[in-house]
């Protein structure tokens, strides 16, 4: 598991390998709204929830190989990118907003 991570003003510059069959957790603290901006660099499909803190689910996307998407994340809310491959993959992340996020790992 490599995450590198770069850090200025209000932004968050990340390459992160989540393992196969795991999941990386962007978020999951109580913060402000953040914009993500997600390319998957990877060779298999991405799935990305988001995951109110205080419950539940929603807006779940596939992020096939070499795509990008730029999500809008509301408050108290965390990323879930998901790799349920058998190869581990890697995410770009560029996020802006409120960047005092917390970032770990499902197993």
């Amino acid at each position: 598991m490599a995450v590198i991570l770069m850090f200025s003003c209000h932004s968050l510059h990340s390459t992160t390998t989540i393992q196969a069959k795991d999941e990386f957790i962007l978020g999951n603290n109580k913060l402000g709204r953040f914009s993500a901006n997600v390319t998957n660099i990877s060779t298999s499909p991405l799935t990305i929830w988001q995951y109110p803190i205080d419950g539940g689910r929603h807006s779940p996307l596939t992020l096939q190989p070499a795509a990008n998407v730029k999500l809008k994340v509301g408050k108290n809310t965390a990323l879930r990118i998901e790799n349920s491959s058998d190869k581990s993959g890697d995410v770009k992340l560029d996020v802006k907003g409120d960047v005092g996020l917390s970032m770990g790992y499902k197993n």
